[in-house]
C-alpha cells in the first residue's frame, strides 16, 4: 500500500481506536484510489497498523499515485464557531499516542465498523458477491451489462457526521490543520470494491447507463432509532409521505444534518460513534430491467370489442379487448411484470378500424427477455393474428421511448378518414345530399359529448371537417365518407348531440339524422415505420 501522508496519522489513530474499519478510514483520509479499497480487509488493517507503528515526523508524502477518475465527495458539516472542542458530555476525547497501537488493533480487528455498520466489511467479500449473482442468475434476465445500486440505512449519515466531528475536535485540540471537510461517499467506495467482482462473476461489464439494475437494500434494526433525535431538533425536515413507510428517509436525515447546530448534535450523539453488536442485514437483493417498447398498427373488425377492458363498478361488461388480445402474447414472450398500452386515439366499442390500422405502443415493464430478431417479431405478430378473428396486427417492432412521442403528436395534429352509414327520418333523394360533396373545411363547435362527459372536462372544441363524399343508398340511408381533423366526434357531427355540435348533418339537411355504423378507414400518422412483408 502506498504511504498515507503523515498528517493523516491522528485520523487513523482515532478512528482505529474507535472501531472504524480500514476502508472507512481511507474514506475519511480522502483516499481516491479505487484499487486500494479492493485490497483484502486484513491487508488494509495490517498496513494501517504498520503506518502507525512506523510513523515519524517527516514531510508529507504524495497521496496515493493510482490513476483513477475523480471520486464523488460528500460534505459532512458546515463550519460553526464555538462547538469544535465539545463532545456529547462536554469533554474532549484524548487522542491515543503512537505507542497505543495495540489499543487501536484491539478496537478494530474483527469488530463491526462503527461508521459503515459492516457494509464495507462482510458485504464486500466473495461469499456475498456470489449470493447476489445467484439471485441475478436465478431470475433469468437477458442483459449485456448492469448498473449496481445500493440503499443504505439513513442512520449511516448520522454516524458519518459523528465520526467526522470526532476527527475535527481532535485535530483542532492538537493544533493541527483541519483536513478537508468532505470524504469519499460510502456508496461510491462500495461500488469501487464490488463492481469488478460482480462483473467477473456475471460475465458482463458494469455500466452506469445500463437498463439492467441490480440493487441491494441494507437495514440495521439495532440502530434504527439513532435518527430520532433529529426529528425533535429539526421537525420541519420530517414530513409524512403517503408512499413512505417512515419519515426518516435518507434525504430527510441529510437535510436535518445540514440544518442542526453542531452543539445540538453533540449533546445527543457520541463522537466518534460507538460500535454496534451486529452487522447490517441485506434485506433485499432485486433485479430490474428497463422497460422495452413495442409498436405496431392494429385493425379491429368487431363491433363488440372495446379498445381497453370495459369495467364499470368492478363489473366486466365484455370478455375481452384489443389491449388484452395483443398484450397476452407480448407479456408471455417478453416475460414482463406488467404493461402500459397507448394508441393514437381510440375508437368506440361498436366502431371498426380498417385500412392500415391504428398506431399503438406497449410499454413492457421489467421484462426478462429483451432481445428479439426481426424474424422472431414476425412470428410473434403472426401468433397474435392467428389467435383471434377480431383483430389483426401489422408492422410489429421494437421502438424507443422517444419514438412513441411521434404517435402522441399525431393523435391531435393529423387527419383521420371515416365511413359512416347514416339514416334520416324524412325521405331523401340524391340531389338532397349532393351539396355535401362541395363543402370544404367546415368549422364545427363541439361541446363535450354527453356520452363522455363523465370522464372528460366540459369544453367547446373547434374542429374541422376537411372533405365529405356522399353515396346514396335509398330514401332513408346514405353513406358519408369524411376526412376530419383528429379529435373530431363523428357520431355527434351526424346527430347533433341535442344541439351540442353545430353545425351537424341533421341541421345541414334540415331533418333528423342518426348514425347506424361507423368505420375508421385511416389514421394518417406516419408511424411506426412500415415493415416489408
Amino acid at each position: 500500500m502506498s504511504s498515507l501522508p503523515e498528517k493523516d496519522r491522528p485520523i487513523v489513530q482515532l478512528l482505529l481506536k474507535a472501531g472504524t474499519c480500514p476502508r472507512c478510514i481511507l474514506r475519511f483520509c480522502c483516499v481516491g484510489s479505487q484499487v486500494l479499497y479492493r485490497h483484502p480487509h486484513k491487508d488494509l488493517m495490517k498496513d494501517l497498523q504498520e503506518f502507525l507503528k512506523n510513523s515519524q515526523e517527516k514531510e508529507d508524502t504524495a497521496c496515493l499515485d493510482v490513476a483513477d477518475p475523480p471520486c464523488k465527495r460528500i460534505r459532512l458539516e458546515h463550519r460553526e464557531e464555538g462547538a469544535d472542542d465539545l463532545n456529547h458530555n462536554g469533554a474532549i476525547l484524548q487522542l491515543p499516542s503512537a505507542g497505543d497501537g495495540n489499543a487501536a488493533r484491539e478496537s478494530s480487528a474483527g469488530n463491526v465498523c462503527n461508521v459503515c455498520l459492516g457494509v464495507l466489511q462482510e458485504f464486500c467479500e466473495a461469499d456475498f458477491v456470489k449470493k447476489v449473482c445467484q439471485k441475478v442468475n436465478s431470475a433469468d434476465y437477458q442483459f449485456t451489462s448492469f448498473v449496481f445500486s445500493v440503499s443504505l440505512p439513513p442512520q449511516l449519515s448520522v454516524r458519518e457526521r459523528a465520526a467526522w466531528l470526532g476527527v475535527k475536535q481532535q485535530m483542532r485540540n492538537l493544533g493541527l490543520p483541519l483536513p478537508k471537510d468532505d470524504i469519499v461517499q460510502l456508496k461510491e467506495a462500495y461500488k469501487w470494491i464490488i463492481h469488478p467482482q460482480l462483473s467477473e462473476e456475471l460475465g458482463v461489464p458494469a455500466d452506469g447507463k445500463s437498463l439492467f439494475e441490480v440493487s441491494v437494500v441494507f437495514a440495521h434494526p439495532e440502530t434504527d432509532e439513532e435518527c430520532h433525535f433529529l426529528a425533535t431538533a429539526c421537525p420541519d425536515c420530517f414530513k409524512p409521505a403517503k408512499n413512505k413507510q417512515s419519515v426518516f428517509t435518507r434525504m430527510a436525515v441529510i437535510k436535518a444534518l445540514e440544518k442542526i447546530k453542531e452543539e445540538d448534535f453533540l449533546k445527543h450523539f457520541p463522537c466518534p460513534p460507538s460500535s454496534p453488536k451486529n452487522l447490517c442485514d441485506a434485506l433485499e437483493i432485486q433485479c430490474n430491467n428497463g422497460a422495452v417498447f413495442v409498436a405496431g398498427r392494429y385493425n379491429k373488425y368487431s363491433r363488440n370489442l372495446p379498445q381497453t377492458p370495459w369495467i364499470i363498478d368492478g363489473e366486466r361488461k365484455l370478455e375481452s379487448s384489443v389491449e388484452e388480445l395483443i398484450s397476452e402474447h407480448l407479456m408471455a414472450e417478453f416475460k414482463a411484470d406488467s404493461f402500459n398500452f397507448s394508441s393514437s386515439g381510440r375508437e368506440d366499442v361498436d366502431v371498426r378500424t380498417l385500412g392500415n390500422g391504428r398506431p399503438f405502443a406497449m410499454e413492457l415493464v421489467n421484462p426478462r427477455r429483451i432481445h428479439f430478431t426481426a424474424e422472431e417479431m414476425r412470428r410473434l405478430q403472426q401468433a397474435i393474428n392467428d389467435s383471434s378473428d377480431k383483430i389483426q396486427v401489422r408492422d410489429l417492432q421494437l421502438v424507443t421511448r422517444e419514438a412513441i412521442g411521434r404517435m402522441k403528436e399525431g393523435e391531435e395534429e393529423k387527419t383521420k378518414t371515416y365511413s359512416a352509414l347514416i339514416w334520416t327520418d324524412k325521405a331523401i333523394q340524391r340531389e338532397d345530399i349532393a351539396f355535401l360533396d362541395d363543402i370544404k373545411e367546415l368549422k364545427l363547435d363541439q361541446k363535450t359529448p354527453l356520452r363522455v362527459l363523465h370522464r372528460r372536462p366540459l369544453a367547446v372544441r373547434c374542429r374541422l371537417i376537411h372533405t365529405m363524399k356522399c353515396e346514396y343508398i335509398d330514401e332513408h340511408h346514405f353513406r358519408l365518407r369524411l376526412k376530419t381533423q383528429a379529435g373530431t366526434y363523428i357520431k355527434e357531427f351526424v346527430h347533433g348531440d341535442f344541439g351540442r355540435t353545430k353545425p351537424n348533418i341533421g341541421s345541414l339537411l334540415n331533418r333528423t339524422a342518426d348514425i347506424l355504423e361507423l368505420d375508421v378507414e385511416s389514421v394518417d400518422v406516419d408511424w411506426p415505420p412500415t415493415l416489408a412483408e
